[in-house]
């Protein structure tokens, strides 16, 4: 009995680790049409995101010792993180020697060698550390620009910042328009809510 409410306490504090929102709470609308096709689904929306995620688990939990402790360094969701992986890699599967997008982007978290001085191997701690930082500086830059959104807003929108940029998170509702297939932030809080329900 003792090592199920130790282990309760565990889950418990992870549950209250993220001091940028619940990702539960945030609306979306998951995967568009074009993501879905990444898998040749016939769905999209929210049941496409959670076929996607759940496409990916299997190698996901190669790397969830990583993304926990990182999310435990961080005070972020383990499964915001997963699923950032989910779609930015597909959790590796997506990746030629580490590498996507045209040479241009690394690792599981995909950071772009444009725009930042990449850290670790593409598969390793410190990668993710890298790219939860980069999240937590577009959540951190979307408070500042609007400072008056609930906490999970701005959590969602620091989502679609980290692939569109701060700039482009300009509305709500809009906080979309402009990232890859127009659905990045609704496509990775659909995918966060299914990872969160599958031992994230």
């Amino acid at each position: 009995m003792k090592l199920l409410i130790v282990g309760s306490l565990i889950f418990n504090a992870s549950v209250l680790l993220c001091i940028f929102g619940d990702v539960m709470k945030i609306d979306t609308t998951g995967a568009s049409e074009q993501t879905a096709r990444q898998d040749k689904l016939t769905v999209k929306g929210v049941e496409a995101s959670y076929k996607l995620a759940a496409h990916d688990l299997k190698r996901m939990n190669q790397y969830k010792s990583i993304i926990m402790n990182v999310a435990r360094a961080k005070q972020m969701d383990p499964a915001v993180i997963a699923a950032i992986i989910s779609r930015e890699s597909r959790a590796g599967a997506a990746l030629v020697d580490g590498w996507g997008d045209h040479g241009n982007a690394f690792g599981l978290m995909q950071v772009d060698k444009r725009y930042h001085k990449l850290r670790g191997t593409w598969n390793s701690e410190e990668h993710v550390t890298q790219g939860t930082e980069i999240l937590i500086d577009g959540i951190r830059a979307i408070q500042r620009k609007f400072p008056k959104w609930p906490k999970e807003h701005q959590f969602k929108g620091g989502i679609s910042a980290y692939n569109a940029g701060v700039g482009n998170v300009r509305t709500y509702e809009g906080m979309d328009i402009g990232t890859t297939g127009n659905d990045y932030a609704n496509d990775v809080v659909a995918r966060a809510q299914w990872f969160k329900r599958n031992g994230y």
